[in-house]
């Protein structure tokens, strides 16, 4: 593997067509915001997609050449091509690491690799959130204090359907008296996994530099090891020379015994 780190940052890309409040923090789309601030990194190659492009602009080319993927959608997961799913799914599984922010709990991808509905409760109203950083050791977390303060965002409460984690790293409260495991780990085949809850797009919360920091942390964590398939099912030769045995199925023994 090099040390240059292809990522490509998928977004929906709807909100900020169609909603002038949105449009006004991400006037390029939230895709843009995060690639502008992880282009800073010099070891991090960004490209972008989004979900009216062709194949989603996630064709077999786009994702053979994506170390990361980053995902973020939220009221059009159902247009999402289950053929585009499955391409995603089998690059995670191969090696392949992703990042699914906020609302993207809810889409395609991330319910199959979690085989779980993700379901949680969910209220908009500007509340605060204190997210606290329950894993300070961790590789995502460095250069983070005790906890990140967002003054505005949207409520996901508990009891959020998720598998147990690998690790939980960071915990959310909020104003109004909820808190939600808002950063999770999990390995699915050879790929790493990062749920990231913040970010909901009313809110200026990718412009917060502890979030971009955790999400540019989270993009050299995910970083793939190795890059093996696992949906092949091959037949394999023994590597030691075996005794002759019966074909002749049900019969037991080797042959002179």
């Amino acid at each position: 593997m090099t040390d240059t780190i292809k990522l490509t940052i998928w977004n929906e890309f709807r909100h900020e067509k169609s909603n002038p409040a949105v449009q006004k923090i991400y006037p390029k789309g939230i895709h843009s915001t995060l690639a502008e601030s992880l282009e800073k990194d010099a070891k991090i190659e960004v490209s972008t997609a989004t979900l009216d492009e062709d194949q989603h602009g996630l064709n077999e080319e786009v994702l053979n050449n994506t170390d990361v993927l980053i995902w973020w959608g939220h009221c059009a997961h159902g247009e999402v091509s289950d053929e585009i799913v499955e391409k995603v799914q089998q690059r995670v599984l191969s090696g392949m690491g992703l990042i699914v922010l906020h609302s993207g709990h809810y889409s395609k991808i991330f319910k199959r690799l979690m085989g779980s509905n993700c379901s949680l409760r969910w209220r908009e109203a500007a509340e605060k959130e204190r997210l606290w950083n329950i894993a300070p050791g961790h590789p995502i977390t460095q250069g983070i204090g005790e906890y990140v303060e967002l003054l505005n965002e949207e409520m996901y409460g508990e009891r959020f359907d998720i598998p147990e984690p690998d690790q939980l790293i960071f915990i959310s409260w909020f104003e109004g008296g909820e808190v939600f495991r808002s950063g999770a780990t999990w390995t699915r085949g050879n790929g790493k996994v990062f749920y990231f809850r913040p970010g909901h797009e009313t809110y200026p919360t990718y412009h917060n530099k502890d979030v971009q920091q955790v999400i540019r942390n989270a993009v050299h964590w995910a970083k793939p090891m190795v890059n093996i398939p696992t949906n092949l099912a091959p037949n394999t030769e023994p590597l030691e020379s075996l005794s002759e045995k019966s074909a002749t199925f049900g019969e037991a023994g080797i042959k002179g015994q």
